[in-house]
C-alpha cells in the first residue's frame, strides 16, 4: 500500500465553507472514493488556509484516473475548484502533487 501525502491551498475566505461541504460530503462521493481505491483518506485544514491531504492506495494514479471517470467527481470538483488558490486552470484532484516521503515509522 503507498501512502500519499499531497498540499493545496484554501482561498482565506472560503475556509468555513470549505470545512462546511466536507462535513457534509456527499454519501455517492464517499462510495466512490473507497471504490476506486482511496483508502484511510483524510483531508487536514489549518487556520491560513493550506490543505494537507493523505491518502493511503495501492496505485495513485490508477485510483486518481479510477475517480476522474465518475460523474459524482466531475459534479464535487465543479464545485470544489472556486476554493483553491493557485490552479492554473486545473480541477482540484488534477493539482494534487504527492509530496515524497522521506520518513515513514513503521
Amino acid at each position: 500500500m503507498r501512502r500519499v501525502c499531497f498540499l493545496l491551498k484554501v482561498r482565506q475566505d472560503r475556509i468555513e465553507e470549505y470545512r462546511e461541504r466536507h462535513a457534509a460530503v456527499w454519501p455517492e462521493m464517499r462510495a466512490a472514493l473507497s471504490e476506486t481505491g482511496w483508502h484511510n483518506y483524510s483531508l487536514f485544514l489549518r487556520e491560513d488556509g493550506l490543505l494537507v491531504g493523505y491518502l493511503e492506495t495501492e496505485d495513485f494514479e490508477a485510483a486518481q484516473a479510477a475517480m476522474a471517470a465518475t460523474e459524482v467527481n466531475a459534479r464535487w470538483q465543479a464545485g470544489m475548484a472556486p476554493f483553491f488558490e493557485a490552479l492554473d486552470g486545473a480541477k482540484p484532484d488534477e493539482a494534487m502533487r504527492p509530496l515524497t516521503e522521506v520518513f515513514h515509522l513503521a
